[in-house]
């Protein structure tokens, strides 16, 4: 672990916040590793019921360390090289994402820019404080987007508007963010965290399994057929009706009593 990178569990909520103010929260070698362990102990950990991701005060995050980039190219890092470090790197943050099967949200509070942007994306849902600005800024400097921006980002606004994000590298204000769809909500900054947290905490509250298949059908159903969607639909439904979760709901309906749940 890295005091770069904090990491707190309280309410069933593991709150992972990008500690480097000093560089708006550029993410380190040792912060990406702190990290995607962080991710992986949510995904097993019985009492994480969702996570939130946000940066120190002052930003969100600036992406990688881009002078450490420069001395790897003085280094002479081969094509190669560079391929396989993203691969086996940088990019195990996309797969420890895609491999938590519970909420994990993003709390935008600045900045999110180049990989910083794309790190927010990973995020199942985001909210941004009012002051929070987005930029795929990849290519003002002659990049392509090396986090995944260009496979989440269309998915969130449709091809066209992330088309045109990625090809100028524009700013985008917290509002606007909000009306073309790339974040849920927009907060005041002072309420950003506050409300996030009660948001995840109502999830991590909820039914954990019922939750955790939401969320796989959904991200599986991108991929599917209507037919194959259904089919996976049919199990999961025979499963929750299983759970104990399901059974207490009901009774507690019969009753005419708000349910309550063993959460995580």
């Amino acid at each position: 672990m890295t005091e770069k990178l904090a990491v707190a569990i309280e309410q069933g909520v593991m709150t992972i916040t990008l500690n480097n103010p000093e560089k708006r929260n550029a993410f380190t070698q040792e912060m990406i590793e702190a990290w995607v362990a962080a991710l992986q102990q949510a995904r097993e950990a019985a009492e994480v019921g969702a996570v939130v991701l946000t940066g120190a005060p002052g930003a969100f995050c600036s992406g990688g360390d881009v002078r450490a980039m420069g001395e790897r190219e003085k280094d002479g890092t081969t094509a190669h090289g560079e391929k396989n470090r993203l691969f086996e790197n940088l990019h195990r943050l996309n797969r420890a994402a895609e491999a938590l099967d519970k909420p994990y949200i993003a709390a935008v509070n600045g900045v999110a820019v180049g990989a910083g942007m794309d790190v927010a994306l990973h995020a199942d849902i985001r909210f941004a404080s009012e002051s929070a600005r987005f930029s795929e800024g990849y290519v003002k400097v002659g990049l392509v987007p090396g986090e995944g921006g260009a496979w989440y980002l269309p998915r969130l606004v449709g091809v066209g508007r992330a088309l045109e994000m990625l090809w100028t590298g524009d700013w985008v204000s917290a509002r606007e963010a909000e009306r073309i769809g790339l974040v849920n909500r927009v907060y005041a900054d002072d309420a950003l965290l506050p409300e996030t947290m009660a948001f995840a905490r109502r999830l991590a509250a909820g039914p954990a399994i019922a939750i955790r298949m939401i969320k796989r059908a959904v991200y599986q159903g991108q991929s599917m057929t209507l037919g194959q969607h259904l089919d996976l639909i049919s199990s999961h439904m025979a499963i929750i009706r299983q759970t104990e979760d399901y059974k207490n709901a009901i009774a507690a309906f019969a009753r005419k009593e708000a349910p309550s749940f063993r959460g995580r």
